[in-house]
Formats: structure tokens, sequence, C-alpha cells
């Protein structure tokens, strides 16, 4: 066992009654299954498959403090937080840290049925459905990331779409970093979508001090029969925050999921979307949209898992690279003896904008039935010689011509997200991003 394990183990022998004491039972009863696991297992290294691209013993290696006796941030995300996305009207809630905040809710009411709320009280009011579901997908004998979270999580915020209900107003979750020490968070997210329920999720990550962080994320994502959701997860943090994400994603018959993955701002980001088709019939679209610059770094690795018949799958990522920045992404695509009728598209596309820049990429198609209609691509390059000199021949500085192309690339991905007001402020975002300005918005305290 390695020095950054060993820390975590010790950690949770020492302070398991701590960790308990704080956190719902439902959440306490896979704790010690899942410190089993990372104790045989460990953290992944560079030899496993799924994780060759980022060094995740180093991510986890510095010694980060965590506020296990829960204590009080001394934040108003309210008052922090005034971003304004025009014409998005949604309904606004806070995880500070890897707490749900319930000192002030969305004035709005949900529909009927519908809740937005930490683990505790869900589990409460809905005993078996928390039961049920908490850990139902994310494996920890799979992961040792998602062991450690399961471990230490101590809250985790669920949204709850009872069947037949549709969500018009969006969600939106502002996961807000603050501490004054360097931290490690450990954050957890439910999301259930009973029969023919419909919801869009926003969830955007900030960081509101300059102090070193590290997030572990586990979600795991339940759509019913017939359901719809459009699930969109924006970073915009800072070079000093390491962030590991895991989302496991369940599709039950004829449903639909639009799942979104932007990375505007961040240190070091590993990204795990594990997406099974369990019934006939289901649809899937995944969007991935990373700029970097600097010595940032970002790795997405995608398993699309289609385990039944006449479900259809699309997936896009595009990165642009600059300066000495790192990207990678391995995306595949499992078809499954039995999963006729399938229909499956994967593609990836780089843009390189300097020689020191990296970019490592993985499409991959396995396929066990003879009745399918798949493809995969992959291209990595720099900005169009013949493009930059036809602008600058009609009087665009080369800097306004090399932004516009770059906007245009990603603007693959950003015309495909269905949210009208969120696509618009995602156009600005990316613009203000190419143009290297502090991304901020207006009146918003978080990102300066």
């Amino acid at each position: 066992m390695t020095h950054s394990e060993q820390q975590y183990t010790d950690l949770f022998t020492k302070q398991r009654r701590l960790i308990d004491g704080h956190a719902a039972e439902v959440m306490n009863a896979r704790r010690e299954q899942a410190f089993s696991h990372f104790c045989q297992n460990g953290l992944p290294t560079r030899r496993v498959e799924r994780y060759k691209y980022t060094d995740m013993q180093k991510m986890f290696e510095p010694d980060y403090g965590l506020n296990l006796s829960r204590l009080n941030i001394p934040v108003d995300p309210y008052r922090a937080f005034r971003c304004d996305v025009p014409n998005l009207s949604t309904s606004l809630y806070f995880v500070v840290n890897d707490t749900f905040y319930d000192k002030v809710l969305p004035k709005t009411p949900l529909p009927e049925g519908v809740e937005v709320e930490g683990m505790a009280l869900f589990a409460q009011r809905h005993p078996q459905l928390a039961e049920k579901y908490y850990g139902s997908l994310a494996d920890t004998a799979d992961d040792g990331v998602t062991a450690l979270n399961t471990m230490l999580a101590q809250d985790a915020l669920v949204v709850y779409v009872p069947r037949g209900v549709k969500v018009e107003r969006t969600i939106q979750v502002i996961n807000i970093l603050r501490s004054d020490v360097d931290l490690m968070v450990n954050r957890r997210v439910l999301i259930i979508l009973e029969e023919r329920a419909e919801a869009q999720l926003l969830f955007c990550d900030h960081a509101a001090d300059d102090r070193n962080f590290l997030t572990t994320q586990v979600v795991e994502v339940i759509v019913g029969k017939g359901a719809q959701l459009q699930l969109y997860c924006m970073e915009e943090t800072h070079h000093k925050n390491h962030r590991a994400s895991n989302v496991y994603i369940r599709q039950m018959a004829d449903s639909r999921v639009l799942h979104s993955v932007i990375t505007l701002h961040n240190g070091e980001t590993r990204n795990r979307t594990d997406l099974v088709f369990a019934e006939p019939g289901a649809q899937c679209m995944m969007l991935g949209c990373v700029i970097a610059d600097r010595q940032q770094h970002v790795d997405n690795n995608t398993l699309i898992d289609h385990r039944a018949s006449h479900c259809t799958s699309d997936e896009l990522y595009k990165y642009v690279l600059d300066e000495q920045a790192v990207g990678a992404f391995a995306g595949k695509v499992l078809v499954r003896q039995g999963a006729q009728q399938t229909v499956s598209q994967e593609t990836n596309q780089n843009l390189i904008t300097t020689e020191q820049a990296r970019m490592y990429t993985q499409p991959m198609l396995e396929i066990y039935a003879d009745d399918v209609k798949c493809a995969h691509g992959s291209t990595v390059g720099q900005l169009n010689d013949a493009a930059l000199f036809y602008m600058r021949q009609r009087g665009i500085s080369e800097k306004e011509a090399k932004l516009l192309l770059e906007q245009a690339f990603i603007g693959e991905v950003i015309e495909k997200i269905q949210v009208e007001p969120l696509r618009d402020r995602l156009r600005y975002l990316v613009e203000k991003r190419f143009r290297g300005e502090l991304n901020k918005c207006e009146g918003c305290k978080l990102c300066r």
C-alpha cells in the first residue's frame, strides 16, 4: 500500500465514528464494503487501462484537510453568487464543499412531489428509495476513487422526480469550494427520475478561495422508463483545483438522456462517465467541450454499454489545447451479444495550437452483435493555415482570426445544447475564455 493510500485507510479507521455521526444511516451502511474494496485495490495506477493518462497516486498524495466534524463554513452563497444567465429562470440550489446548503432555499416551488435536498432528509421521507438506489450503480469494487468517496462522503445531494412529473424550470446546482486551508471534498449526488418524468439539471463548479482543493465526486443517475433527462456539468474553478469525478447513468426502456461535460477553467481534472442501456429503445447523446492552456490537464474517459437492443448513442467530444496543456480522451462503446439494432456514433476531434500541448485519444468499439450500425473516429490537428490566410487577406488580425476559428470549432458542441439561454451563455463564456479574460460574470465574487 502506498503512502497516498495509507493515509486514507488510517484516517477512516481512526475517524469512523466521527464520519458516521454526521451522515445518514443509508450512507454509513455502504462504508465497510467500500473500505474493504479500497484496501484490496487501492487507488488506480497508470497500469489500469482506464487511468493510464492521469497519475491518480500523485493527485491524492498531498495531505489535505477534511471537514469531518461538519464545521460551519462562513459563506452565504446567495450573496456571493449573483451570476445572471439571461432568460434562464432556474431553481437555484447550492452545495458548499460537500454539504447541501439548506439555510435558504428557492422561493419558487417545484412541482408537487419533486424534491431537491440532502440525503438525511430524503432518507427520512423515502427510506425505501434511498436504500434501493444509493450505491446501486457506483461499484466500489471496480474503482478506487468511487470506493474512497463512498468511505468518506457524509452528505449527498438528492434530486427526485416522481412518475409522470415534468419539471419545466431548470434545476441549477452551484458547487462552491470554500476553505481557509487546503481541503479535500467528497461530493455525492443521487438523481432519480421515475417513469415518464422529465427534468433539466445544470451543475456548475466554482472555487471561492485561492487554495489547493481535491474533489472526489460520485454521481448516480437512474432514468426510468420513458423518462427524459438533460444533465449539464460545467467546471469553472482555478489551476489549484484537482477533481476526480465518476458519473454512473442507467437508462430504462425508451428513455432519453443528454449528458454534457464542459471544462472551461481547472487545474487537473479526471472525468469518468459510465452509461448503461438496461432496456430496449433508449437513446443518449454525450457531449464534451474542453478549453485548456498553461499546464492544465483534462482527462475524459467514457463507457457506453449497450446491453439492450434498439438503443442509440451519439458521442461528441472536442478539445482546444494551448500552451503546455494536456488532454486525454478514451471512449469505449460496448455492444453486447443480443443488443441488435444498435446505432452508435463516437467522435473525438482535437485542436492543438502549440507544439508543447499534448493530446491522447483512444476511441474504441467492442461489438458482439451482428445487426448494428456503429462508427467511431478521432482527429488531432492544428488551425487551418489556408483559412487563417483567407481571413488575414480580408483585414482580420491574426489574433482575431485564430479566435474565430477556435470558436467555430467548439461551436458544434455548443449548438447541440438544448436549453437556448444556456447555449447563448456558453457562447459568451467560450469567447471570453479564448480571449484570455477572467471568467467571471458581472457581480459574481466567486471567481475573483
